[in-house]
């Protein structure tokens, strides 16, 4: 079962995928997760990629292609994954069909998380993210025992400057130009499935069992 989410920035595509990839058994694959251990460690990868981030602009093509094509290469992916920020762009989804097509393989499902772009922004203003271990939180929707202080570790949590309102506008009109046509791409393939994003995070995840079946 290959799937890519799809849906705005902030929409929970994120928290759907892992939910899916858990029940299902596949790896949940995020480019987000590729790109910030990078940026941890420092790499040319993660320098480059954080200067695109912070702005709200898109990383380029040729810094993800490779990495998720190797990625769902690996051994634990046979079975089928779960891609969450791969592909945000027409040339990236050309360039993913190519590489399954070698393969005998094909995308089985697109589903778009839909929600409103002012839902969005309330959303990410209040995540909050340890830049120690990389838990992630919301003020109001999944607080931190402590206020200010990761579960996990106890490091400090900080609001991202990608999560800024000012960035995530950016992030969201970035989204409205390049993203968004692979919607109609999708649907053109007969892989796209829409859900009700604004809902609550349950009643979402029901209904994308109820596409992906049991």
């Amino acid at each position: 079962m290959k799937i890519i989410m799809l849906g705005a920035p902030g929409a929970g595509k994120g928290t759907q995928a892992k939910r899916i990839a858990e029940k299902y058994g596949v790896p949940h694959i995020s480019t987000g997760d590729i790109f910030r251990a990078n940026i941890k460690e420092g790499t040319e990868l993660g320098k480059k990629a954080k200067s695109y981030m912070d702005q709200g602009l898109l990383v380029p093509d040729e810094l993800t292609c490779d990495l998720v094509v190797d990625r769902i290469s690996q051994p634990d992916a046979q079975k089928g994954y779960v891609l969450d920020g791969f592909p945000r762009t027409i040339p990236q989804a050309e360039a993913l069909t190519a590489a399954l097509e070698k393969r005998g393989e094909k995308i089985d499902y697109a589903i778009d998380v839909e929600v409103p772009d002012s839902n969005i922004i309330d959303r990410m203003s209040g995540r909050r993210a340890c830049l120690s271990c990389g838990a992630t939180y919301h003020l109001k929707y999944n607080p931190p025992k402590a206020e200010g202080q990761c579960d996990n570790c106890g490091a400090s949590l900080v609001l991202r400057d990608d999560d800024k309102p000012e960035t995530v506008r950016k992030r969201l009109d970035v989204y409205h130009s390049q993203t968004q046509p692979l919607i109609d791409y999708y649907k053109a393939a007969g892989a796209l499935r829409g859900v009700d994003g604004t809902r609550d995070i349950d009643v979402v995840f029901q209904d994308i069992v109820g596409i992906l079946g049991e």
